[in-house]
């Protein structure tokens, strides 16, 4: 029972005349100076944090007080988490808790194997929704499963084998080749065509058992994260907005988004240390840049076989 709940309850105690509050002090083992302390009014810097507390958690509804502490420490404030949390409980700020997931029963043989360097294992998936309107979005995720950065996010009507291959060959002339890649066995990554340029590109396929999605982890993990955080919250109603959102999201996930597997760093960050001859990361700060702050369509890359469509 913490100080403050016994508090509570020899107040309580004392307003239905139980007890005295000395009484309750001695039987609860709280101190008297404790149970009569009231804390004083909040100065300006404290009214400042907790403003931007607010503001932080209205801006990622998701976000935990660990996160929003490496947000706020990345802005420039000097604050622990274990402040960030009490400020929070006394506003009343909480993550909703998610619906408990069932536990895989038995002992897998098939666990994914860690990556230990950049660039040596890729993993990549589908995830499906849909326009407000009921148009179907079909979206190619590829990350990197050391550094966590996001190299495609790419959403379509349908997406094809030869849609695959130029996403990811874009990709791989930004940040190089992999050495091996993670897929299930989805038949966009079985296809003849995709197999054959795999191969003339010296890339390894490692492909998970059928109906084993948690053997593809790191993909399955940020997709948890990405239609919490994004496709949840929005209300895409065309195909080029929902390019332009799902782009902004993308962007903000490799730039600014601390990663708690990452000692809180922005994975672009985390990459940048591995690799100090990359060009530097943007500095975190309260906004990223948006797409969809008068730019056109343009900046999302698009695709020609798939027009934009109800």
């Amino acid at each position: 029972m913490s100080p403050e709940h016994k508090k509570e309850v020899v107040a309580a105690a004392v307003q239905d005349g139980v007890c005295s509050g000395r009484a309750g002090c001695r039987i609860l083992r709280l101190s008297r100076s404790g149970y009569w302390y009231r804390a004083g009014r909040r100065s300006s810097r404290q009214q400042e944090l907790v403003k931007r507390i607010h503001a932080l958690a209205d801006e990622e509804p998701r976000y935990g007080y660990r996160r929003i502490a490496a947000l706020l420490r990345q802005e420039g404030w000097n604050v622990g988490k274990r402040q960030v949390r009490r400020l929070r409980r006394q506003e009343g700020l909480r993550v909703p808790p998610s619906k408990r997931k069932i536990r895989r029963q038995g002992r897998s043989t098939g666990l994914p194997t860690k990556a230990t360097h950049k660039n040596q294992v890729w993993t990549w998936d589908f995830i499906a929704d849909a326009t407000v309107r009921g148009g179907a979005l079909r979206m190619l995720t590829v990350l990197d499963e050391h550094t966590r950065e996001c190299h495609v996010l790419q959403a379509d009507r349908a997406l094809k084998s030869g849609d695959v291959i130029n996403l990811v060959r874009d990709a791989i002339a930004l940040h190089g080749a992999p050495k091996y890649i993670r897929s299930d066995n989805g038949s966009e990554f079985i296809a003849t065509e995709l197999q054959r340029w795999l191969a003339d590109n010296k890339i390894k396929t490692i492909y998970i058992e059928p109906g084993s999605p948690w053997q593809n982890g790191f993909v399955e993990s940020f997709h948890g994260r990405f239609r919490d955080e994004c496709l949840n919250r929005e209300q895409l109603w065309t195909l080029t907005e929902a390019r332009v959102v799902i782009e902004d999201y993308r962007t903000k996930y490799n730039q600014k988004r601390p990663h708690s597997k990452l000692g809180y760093q922005s994975p672009a960050r985390y990459a940048a240390s591995l690799s100090p001859a990359l060009a530097p990361v943007r500095p975190a700060e309260p906004g990223l840049p948006s797409a969809r702050a008068g730019q056109p369509a343009s900046v999302v890359s698009t695709s020609n076989n798939h027009p934009d469509r109800l």
